[in-house]
């Protein structure tokens, strides 16, 4: 039999790569997106915790009554509660409560046990959902806690795969990779495998506004007055995650909520790529650089777009949602008739 699988997990990378053809029309570059929504998970993440896991396995970390615990903003979840049904384990999640309802149900709907943060406190604040995950993985029993933020596995799994991958689609080609900065993991293990095949490639984080990693890139100090409350889910971070390697990454570009709102939805009615927040927030940065630096016919740039579309329907995608974070109104593409529907009475 061909294109049979034994279990989803063997459907994990190897995602395809397509070309944008619209939405950067006017900057004279190629330019592709490289979709990590057609993982089984919808996510890059399912690279990471397919890695981790499978790695505490053969070190005999995991055992069969083992509990797996970690920290999410929705994506890592998915994937590591699919990566425990398959295997067997149970699943904790800790999750801010910037995460939609209807993720919350996804996760539940895999079988995993959700604790609700609250997003707007200090990463070392009992509440954070990131010391949250560290006293679960404390108070029980046989848990091994995946820690992605400050988990060198996270960038291997990047360096293993995602890398390696870019760097045989585009045959080597590829001058410039943008990518959305969270964790790190994604960005940092891609761009090592790259700078390792060609120096000369630039290597764009893409960081929210109301983050403190660029102006950390720039600097190499935290700069608290740059921390403030968005919406944008898994990107941007108020502490400096181990798994980001600055010292890879040549530029930082930052982003915010509504011009990515804006970018996320042009990009399903341009191109019908339905894809999350961050496919808008990293085409967006794209785009902001591109303001600043030319680019010439030849460049291969390559944009990694996160994750799909149907996680957000009732964030970017509504607009309910749209309008009352005032975007709609204040919309600088005049987009609003486009988005607006029309009931017939």
């Amino acid at each position: 039999m061909t294109n049979v699988y034994n279990n989803i997990l063997e459907l994990i990378g190897n995602t395809p790569m397509v070309r944008l053809n619209t939405v950067v029309k006017d900057i004279p570059a190629q330019v592709f997106a490289k979709l990590e929504s057609c993982n089984p998970g919808h996510s890059t993440k399912d690279r990471i915790a397919l890695h981790i896991i499978e790695n505490a396995e053969k070190q005999g970390i995991l055992k069969s009554d083992s509990v797996i615990v970690e920290t999410t903003s929705g994506n890592t979840g998915f994937s590591v509660a699919m990566v425990s049904i398959v295997k067997g384990y149970k699943c904790i999640l800790a999750v801010s409560d910037k995460t939609k309802p209807e993720k919350i149900a996804y996760l539940k709907a895999l079988g995993a046990q959700v604790y609700i943060c609250p997003a707007n406190v200090p990463a070392d604040d009992p509440r954070s959902y990131y010391e949250v995950a560290k006293r679960i993985a404390a108070e029980t029993p046989n848990s091994v806690y995946i820690n992605q933020y400050f988990n060198e596995l996270n960038i291997d799994a990047h360096y293993k795969t995602t890398g390696p991958e870019i760097w045989e689609q585009t045959e080597g080609k590829v001058t410039h990779l943008f990518a959305c900065t969270g964790t790190g993991g994604t960005l940092s293990g891609s761009a090592k495998f790259l700078k390792e095949k060609n120096p000369d490639i630039k290597i764009i984080g893409v960081d929210a506004l109301g983050s403190i990693l660029k102006s950390y890139h720039e600097t190499g100090e935290i700069h608290k007055e740059d921390i403030r409350p968005y919406q944008i889910e898994g990107m941007g971070k108020n502490l400096i995650p181990s798994a980001l390697l600055f010292d890879k990454i040549d530029e930082f570009v930052r982003v915010n909520d509504e011009m990515s709102a804006y970018r996320t939805r042009e990009i399903a009615l341009k191109e019908a790529i339905m894809g999350g927040y961050t496919t808008g927030a990293v085409t967006q940065g794209f785009i902001q650089y591109a303001n600043s630096h030319p680019f010439k016919e030849s460049d291969v740039v390559v944009l990694i777009f996160p994750d799909h579309g149907s996680r957000y329907i009732t964030k970017v995608y509504s607009d309910q949602w749209m309008a009352e974070q005032g975007f709609i109104n204040n919309c600088v593409h005049n987009y609003d008739e486009v988005f607006k529907t029309e009931y017939v009475k």
